[in-house]
């Protein structure tokens, strides 16, 4: 009887077929060879994109950004100078002051407009810079992340597109 049982179990354990595993792997490598041709000719919405015209980058561009100026455009700027601010800080250990003196990047056409409007952005300047908390000063990365926000505050003040850059002479917190 043992002997029958042992017959039955090593013949009903036949040899599984490799086809599924074929179709498998075929089924794959076609579905990705299909996946590299859409995003090469461009059918899916990500992959390789056209190369931006000259056009569509100097729209895109923020103020202050070199567009490539010519030597003519460069020579048509005016540097309006803006008078030192001197901003108290309170702290816990005690009082600290900021040093800040600027000037503004403008075109020759515009010079006489902003600078009628001159108090304006020392206004708007100063009080930017007094709500600012001492840790938002000692940041490494507070200088351009502070000049970017004062331009913007220019820019509204003076009207959008007067005042192409703000230029930071001192910068001083003792």
């Amino acid at each position: 009887m043992t002997d029958a049982v042992a017959d039955i179990e090593t013949d009903g354990s036949a040899k599984k077929s490799k086809l599924p595993l074929i179709i498998g792997l075929v089924l794959c490598i076609a579905g990705a060879g299909g996946g590299f041709f859409a995003v090469q000719s461009g059918l899916l919405p990500f992959g390789n994109t056209a190369a931006p015209s000259a056009e569509d980058v100097a729209k895109a561009a923020p103020e202050g950004v070199d567009k490539g100026e010519s030597a003519e455009e460069i020579a048509n700027l005016a540097f309006i100078e803006m008078e030192p601010i001197v901003i108290t800080l309170r702290k816990a250990s005690g009082i600290s002051q900021l040093r800040f003196r600027a000037q503004l990047e403008v075109n020759l056409a515009d010079q006489v407009e902003v600078e009628k409007v001159l108090p304006r952005v020392v206004d708007v300047l100063n009080s930017y810079l007094r709500a600012l908390e001492l840790d938002d000063l000692t940041d490494p990365m507070a200088l351009p992340k502070l000049r970017a926000q004062m331009l913007r505050r220019i820019n509204i003040a003076t009207g959008q597109g007067r005042v192409r850059d703000l230029l930071i002479m001192d910068f001083v917190l003792n």
